[in-house]
């Protein structure tokens, strides 16, 4: 047998992360069978994997110091968290991160970590119910502060994984949910799997948890019943109150998931936002990494003001809604047009070339050669015939357009998940790591994450006289833009477009896709290539066809 270690460094932390992720993948189906509370939507597995993970994948740039290997893995948890519990995840990993600072991790550290992570996490809910992930995480910290002082590490975290073990079985007698349901809680047996992995760690043995009992006949307090009848009334009479539109049947649901991220922002103006998200909904969570990044969680009926309230608190970003209630009223009723499982790119795309081009590596069309409205695109969303939906907007609609279009589409019971793509060109780079192999929720981190790293230009030509950030241009004049900013005024279109590609290939690049407007010519495409080839070998290019009206050349680099 190993040597139980006596403390933990930076290394054995970083190997925890990927312990856990690996016992979520494991219990993954086990637990989002096990959720009903406070939405059965049987994805807090899912959650808790995809927030350990992004954890995990933030602490692998981190250096070897247990304090910058813990404060990575939180900052990566609060920005990557889903759903109720993987925000409170991201409370565990805080609460060690801030004990972590001191530059250790031994049996006092890490029970002084787990009460942190409980009060962090407690504090972070609006209105704490007892039978929760909070629950077990509590008596898991109070399990591992009952131990003699002189108890070894080993000692501490076994102490607490049994206590964790025991909190989660008596669940279903103090959450009513869970008590009809006969299941413990979702969120806690995914606290047990991580904290039993932490064991694995220390001891080099883990727990074995198969006699574990995840369904019971329990015969539910009736107190457990009131006080939670008693708090859906107060929501439904405070959102009543508040001019919210509350169903009136008798198990009270909202519409939305939304999360976001906050940053620029103060105590004091996310004080303001937890206020006012717990007027405009309830499941309110709000929680920070330590390193003034803010993640938010709420159920609500108006997703656009819950969005509303995070933007006068800081700068929102990583946007997610999704939309449960309809499909919890209406049950299995999604379109008629559905094909379960299946899974569609909608790309919106100008010119006849890229059209073919999109078409052609699998993806559905729509056409922005006249304006695309929210309406028309909301349109299409619902005209394909699969439950999964991909959409690229490639820049055609403003994020708050699309906000609300995605939050429409989800109510026809399908996925629908928007893309950061700010061009064609961009839309071209996520669609070639497309892969439904994957879960969606992977297929769409990954193309996120090569529309994101794809830099991305356009060569145009001034139309009149007008005032840009790099100076006054004439009509004629060849303008280079990074983005949607004019970086470049030059003469002709030529000359425009070789110094715009020795701006955005500066700071590298290996790939160059040049996609041609309706009025660029062959001189210029052979022009634009020759550059390439001349001033910055090694680096290959890509030439097709768009057609589209607005720019002369579209310009990607990865």
């Amino acid at each position: 047998m190993l040597e139980a270690l006596q403390k933990v460094d930076g290394e054995a932390l970083r190997r925890w992360a990927g312990v856990c992720v690996d016992g979520l993948t494991s219990r993954c189906e086990d637990i989002n069978r096990l959720n009903v509370f406070p939405v059965p939507d049987s994805d807090t597995g899912t959650n808790l994997l995809f927030t350990m993970r992004a954890a995990a994948e933030s602490a692998e740039s981190a250096d070897g110091s247990v304090a910058d290997v813990a404060a990575a893995l939180a900052r990566g948890a609060v920005a990557g968290a889903r759903g109720n519990s993987g925000v409170i995840l991201s409370q565990v990993l805080r609460g060690i991160a801030d004990v972590a600072r001191l530059g250790h991790l031994d049996a006092t550290s890490v029970r002084a970590a787990l009460d942190q992570a409980a009060v962090l996490a407690t504090d972070a809910i609006s209105i704490p119910v007892e039978g929760t992930i909070v629950t077990v995480l509590r008596h898991a910290a109070a399990a591992a502060g009952a131990c003699p002082r002189d108890t070894d590490l080993a000692g501490v975290v076994s102490a607490a994984a049994a206590g964790a073990v025991d909190a989660l079985a008596r669940t279903p007698s103090q959450l009513a949910e869970l008590g009809r349901a006969g299941v413990v809680d979702a969120g806690g047996l995914g606290l047990v799997v991580i904290l039993d992995a932490l064991v694995g760690v220390i001891t080099g043995v883990t727990p074995d948890r198969s006699g574990l009992a995840l369904v019971a006949q329990v015969e539910v307090h009736p107190d457990a019943h009131r006080d939670r009848s008693d708090q859906d009334r107060h929501h439904r009479d405070h959102h009543d109150c508040q001019g919210g539109h509350v169903a009136q049947d008798a198990q009270h649901t909202l519409d939305y998931e939304v999360m976001y991220l906050v940053a620029d922002t103060d105590e004091t103006r996310i004080a303001v936002l937890r206020t006012r998200l717990g007027e405009v909904g309830d499941s309110v969570i709000v929680v920070g990494d330590g390193d003034g990044s803010w993640s938010v969680h709420v159920h609500c009926h108006d997703a656009g003001a819950a969005v509303e309230a995070g933007l006068a608190a800081g700068r929102v970003h990583g946007i997610r809604i999704d939309c449960f209630a309809l499909d919890l009223v209406r049950g299995d009723t999604g379109s008629a047009m559905s094909v379960p499982g299946r899974r569609c790119v909608l790309a919106v795309v100008s010119g006849d070339g890229a059209a073919e081009l999109f078409a052609s590596e699998g993806a559905e069309v729509l056409r922005s050669d006249e304006q695309v409205t929210p309406e028309v695109l909301l349109d299409a969303i619902r005209r394909l015939s699969c439950t999964e939906v991909l959409v690229m907007p490639n820049g055609a609609l403003p994020a708050q357009e699309l906000l609300t279009v995605g939050a429409l589409a989800r109510e026809d019971h399908r996925s629908v998940l928007l893309l950061p793509t700010s061009s064609m060109v961009q839309g071209l780079a996520a669609l070639a790591v497309h892969d439904t192999r994957r879960p969606a929720v992977d297929d769409g981190f990954a193309m996120s994450e090569a529309a994101a790293s794809t830099r991305w230009g356009s060569v145009r030509v001034a139309e009149e006289r007008s005032l840009t950030l790099m100076g006054t241009c004439e009509a004629g004049d060849g303008l280079g833009l990074i983005g949607h900013e004019v970086v470049v005024i030059a003469g002709d279109a030529a000359d425009a477009g070789r110094r715009l590609l020795d701006q955005v290939l500066g700071v590298g690049g290996e790939l160059v896709t040049l996609l041609l407007g309706a009025k660029a010519t062959d001189e210029l495409a052979n022009a634009l290539a020759d550059h390439v080839a001349h001033r910055h070998p090694g680096v290959e290019v890509l030439v097709y066809p768009g057609g589209q009206d607005t720019d002369l050349v579209q310009v990607g680099v990865e």
